[in-house]
């Protein structure tokens, strides 16, 4: 019976990951054409998918070069940086209001709470990249 378990238990992470890693991929799309820096939760859904999925390895070091780009961008930029934080507030928002019972299409409670993973993420990545900046720091170093 262990055997069977472990393989039920190894389908259902393989399904977490899939759902986490693709939401986290396309919230990452969808901020590529908003100001803030898309290709970070792109490369962090890569980096999700990545753990259970070999063709996502790939793809996740391109993201992960573009990432680094967008949040040097973000980090000189003011304007580029409140605009991510008001997409990232638009999507804190958006979560909180289908939590609170506002039905919106295509959202339920698990996508709503991606939507506010999403959005805290993107702050703490504008948060990161302008303290990197305001210090003089490069983007990539520790």
């Amino acid at each position: 019976m262990a055997g069977g378990r472990s393989g039920h238990n190894r389908r259902v992470k393989t399904v977490v990951v899939g759902v986490l890693g693709g939401l986290l991929t396309l919230a990452g799309i969808a901020l590529l054409v908003l100001p803030g820096p898309g290709f970070v939760l792109v490369a962090a859904g890569l980096a999700v998918l990545a753990t259970q999925f070999d063709w996502a390895k790939k793809p996740l070091d391109y993201a992960k070069e573009k990432a680094v780009e967008g949040m040097e961008e973000v980090g000189r930029s003011p304007w580029r940086a409140a605009g991510a934080v008001l997409c990232a507030l638009v999507l804190v928002g958006l979560g909180i209001a289908v939590l609170a019972g506002v039905d919106l299409p295509l959202v339920n409670a698990f996508t709503a709470v991606v939507l506010i993973a999403s959005g805290l993420f993107l702050i703490g990545t504008v948060v990161y990249a302008r303290t990197k900046q305001t210090k003089g720091y490069p983007i990539g170093s520790g």
